[in-house]
């Protein structure tokens, strides 16, 4: 069965990025049909904390198999010094070179500065998404902080990113993989 799972690399809980992107996986969900079926599952990163460096901590493997099984993955970060979280790095560390296979990823991220929304999502972030074995056929997402907060303009640009790519993301999730 396709399912839709967030990946939250904010270091805190509960954040605006978290909020954000289950705003959108629910988008997505209500826009391909999965919302019938089930929730987006989300993955938050804070909540495991160092825990993500040891391998076989129970919650890390857990974490790891959730987000290795999603049809869509929306991995989420804001971005600090130009770059993704930290955090985020070290869960995706743990993954080897083809453990995302199968999986779309959609990178969001929520930047506080309009030159880091380009830098983080499509120089730094999709390339190690790609890294680790998924796709990113959907392209990628990126807001600033200002955009996140306004949940009108935040509703209107998820609502026409989603619009953009409906069709692509029901195939994908009818699929359960990517091709």
């Amino acid at each position: 069965m396709p399912s839709l799972v967030v990946l939250s690399g904010n270091p805190r809980t509960p954040s605006k990025t978290s909020a954000a992107a289950v705003d959108l996986a629910e988008r997505i969900a209500d826009a391909s049909g999965l919302a019938a079926i089930a929730e987006p599952v989300v993955v938050e990163l804070a909540e495991l904390g160092g825990a993500v460096l040891d391998p076989s901590d129970p919650r890390t493997v857990a974490a790891r198999a959730t987000v290795a099984a999603a049809s869509v993955l929306v991995v989420a970060t804001p971005a600090y010094k130009g770059s993704y979280t930290g955090l985020l790095k070290a869960f995706l560390d743990g993954y080897g070179p083809s453990s995302l296979e199968g999986v779309a990823a959609i990178p969001f991220v929520v930047a506080g500065s309009p030159a880091h929304t380009t830098l983080v999502a499509d120089i730094h972030l999709r390339p190690l998404l790609h890294e680790v074995g998924a796709e990113t056929p959907f392209g990628r997402l990126a807001m600033l902080e200002s955009e996140v907060a306004d949940a009108i303009a935040r509703g209107e640009r998820f609502g026409a990113w989603v619009d953009a790519r409906r069709r692509l993301i029901a195939a994908t999730l009818a699929e359960g993989v990517i091709a």
